[in-house]
C-alpha cells in the first residue's frame, strides 16, 4: 500500500487535504483535556483516538493512500473533527459512502427568508419538503392549485392519489401520477431509513390501488420538469412549464416553478 502523488483531480487528494485542514483548523475548544500546544489543531493521533480508528491508517487517510473506512469510522471521524453539516456531506461524497447517521427530522419552521422568497416569484411557485409536503406556496400558485389547498391534504402525492378532485385539476392524470411515483423513488432513495417516509408509502399502498400498481414498477426518474397542464375551474386550461430547484439553504426541499407556457 505506496503513497501515490496528490492530484486534486483524485477525490483522494482532495479527501486528505480536507482532512488535514479541518484538523489544523481545530479551535481550543475543540480540544479540552490536550494540554497547551505550540500550534493549533489536534495532532493526528489525537483525532484517531476520537474517532476510534488507529493512528496508522488515519495518516494514510491524510496522506492520500487507496484505502477506504466504513460508513460507521467516517461518521466518528466526522464527529472527532467538529464537522458541520455542510463539511459532513462534503467528506462522505469524497469517501463515495452514505452517511449513516438518520436524516434529521423536519422542522415546522420555515426560514422567513424562503416564505419571501417563494411569495415574491411572480410565477406560481410552492416549496415541498423531504415528504413532498407544501410549506409555502405564493398567490399565484394557490389560485391556481386551489383544490389542492383547499382539500386539507398537504402531502402532494396523498392529494394526487387519494383525492378525486386531483384528477381533475391534473390533465394526463395516469401519466402524471405514474412519473409521480418514480420521481418520488428516485427523491428518497438517499433517505432510506427514514421512518416516516416508510411510513408514507406503506399508507399509499394500502389506500390506493394505482400508487401500489406504479410502485410495484420500480421505475426511476429524476424530477426533470416539463410541460403541465391543468384545468381550473374558473380560469380553464393552463398551460406551464415546471422548473424545479433545491435551495442551498434546505436541501430536503423543492422549489418548484411554473413558468407560463408562452415564456
Amino acid at each position: 500500500m505506496n503513497a501515490t502523488p496528490l492530484d486534486d483531480s483524485d477525490p483522494r487528494a482532495l479527501l486528505a487535504r480536507f482532512l488535514r485542514a479541518r484538523r489544523e483548523a481545530a479551535t481550543p475548544g475543540d480540544m479540552q483535556g490536550y494540554g497547551r500546544r505550540r500550534t493549533p489543531g489536534f495532532r493526528r493521533e489525537e483525532v484517531a483516538q476520537l474517532a476510534g480508528i488507529s493512528t496508522t491508517w488515519y495518516t494514510w487517510l491524510e496522506q492520500g493512500r487507496d484505502i477506504a473506512l466504513s460508513p460507521a469510522a467516517l461518521a466518528r471521524l466526522a464527529d472527532a473533527l467538529g464537522l458541520t453539516a455542510a463539511e459532513r456531506h462534503y467528506l462522505f461524497e469524497l469517501a463515495r459512502r452514505r452517511d449513516p447517521t438518520p436524516p434529521a427530522t423536519i422542522s415546522n419552521e420555515l426560514p422567513a427568508e424562503w416564505q419571501q422568497t417563494v411569495s415574491a416569484m411572480p410565477m406560481p411557485a410552492y416549496l415541498l419538503d423531504r415528504g413532498w409536503c407544501i410549506r409555502s406556496c405564493n398567490a399565484a400558485a394557490a389560485e391556481l392549485l386551489a383544490a389542492w389547498l383547499e382539500s386539507g391534504e398537504p402531502c402532494l402525492l396523498r392529494y394526487v392519489f387519494l383525492h378525486p378532485s386531483a384528477r381533475e385539476l391534473i390533465c394526463d392524470w395516469d401519466e402524471r401520477a405514474q412519473r409521480l411515483v418514480a420521481e418520488f423513488r428516485a427523491d428518497i432513495a438517499q433517505h432510506a431509513d427514514d421512518a416516516l417516509l416508510a411510513a408514507l408509502v406503506a399508507g399509499l399502498q394500502r389506500e390506493s390501488e394505482a400508487f401500489a400498481r406504479f410502485w410495484s414498477q420500480h421505475d426511476v426518474l429524476a424530477r426533470e420538469g416539463g410541460r403541465r397542464e391543468f384545468v381550473h375551474p374558473r380560469l380553464g386550461l393552463r398551460l406551464h412549464r415546471q422548473v424545479t430547484l433545491v435551495p442551498s439553504g434546505l436541501p430536503d426541499h423543492k422549489l418548484v416553478l411554473l413558468l407560463p407556457e408562452d415564456g
